[in-house]
């Protein structure tokens, strides 16, 4: 007579194979869901692709690695310091589009493509737009350094603000933003991404100001 209370060993491998595959596949399932979004997830800005293309049609010659994005990846909550030590985010900025270029003194790229900022910044800052830099520079005399450097150089409307936690720039890593200095975000009025720049570019140039001038457009 068969004792049916007598384990099978290959029906509780089977067992053990399915639960673990359908662990596994239920892993899969929510990374890709991270990965691809969830669509009930509100996000922070709207998607803007009309704009964001504009502004992706604008960028050639000298910005033609500037990427059109406005995916609503949004920036309002982003925090960083001015030069006094007061604590202030991209909110602070509503109303005005924003360049929103992340250097960092001991970067040369960086160093080499803010004189061009400068100049931006000297032609178009106003109550509709800005170029907002954020410093990066972390440690001890990390925002010595920085001021050091702007005031070396005598920049005219590039004024320090600084993150030297990094949690900033931590954040675009995260999203797949950006990886390295410099980087610059354009922003509409509400602190939403448009477009992106991974690397310097020579703004102060015909093709930097048709970009400007688009965002500027846009937000008429």
């Amino acid at each position: 007579m068969t004792d049916t209370n007598v384990p099978r060993r290959g029906a509780s491998s089977r067992v053990r194979l399915l639960t673990v595959l359908g662990v596994a596949g239920l892993g899969v399932a929510i990374a890709a869901w991270v990965w691809l979004g969830n669509p009930g997830q509100a996000k922070e800005c709207p998607v803007q692709e009309a704009a964001a293309t504009a502004i992706g049609d604008a960028a050639v010659g000298e910005l033609a690695a500037l990427n059109g994005t406005g995916e609503g990846r949004g920036y309002a909550t982003l925090a960083f310091k001015d030069a006094s030590g007061k604590a202030m985010t991209i909110a602070d900025f509503k109303g005005k589009a924003l360049l929103v270029n992340f250097w960092a003194s001991w970067c040369v790229p960086c160093r080499e493509e803010m004189p061009a900022l400068d100049a931006i910044a000297t032609k178009y800052n106003s109550d509709a737009f800005m170029v907002l830099p954020i410093n990066l520079d972390i440690g001890e005399g990390g925002l010595e350094k920085a001021q050091g450097f702007l005031d070396e150089n005598q920049f005219a409307n590039l004024p320090l603000y600084a993150d030297n936690t990094f949690a900033a720039f931590e954040r675009l890593k995260q999203q797949a933003v950006a990886v390295g200095l410099p980087a610059t975000l354009v922003l509409d009025e509400n602190g939403c991404e448009l477009a992106v720049l991974q690397g310097p570019a020579e703004w102060n140039s015909p093709d930097g100001e048709a970009v400007i001038e688009k965002l500027i457009e846009l937000g008429a």
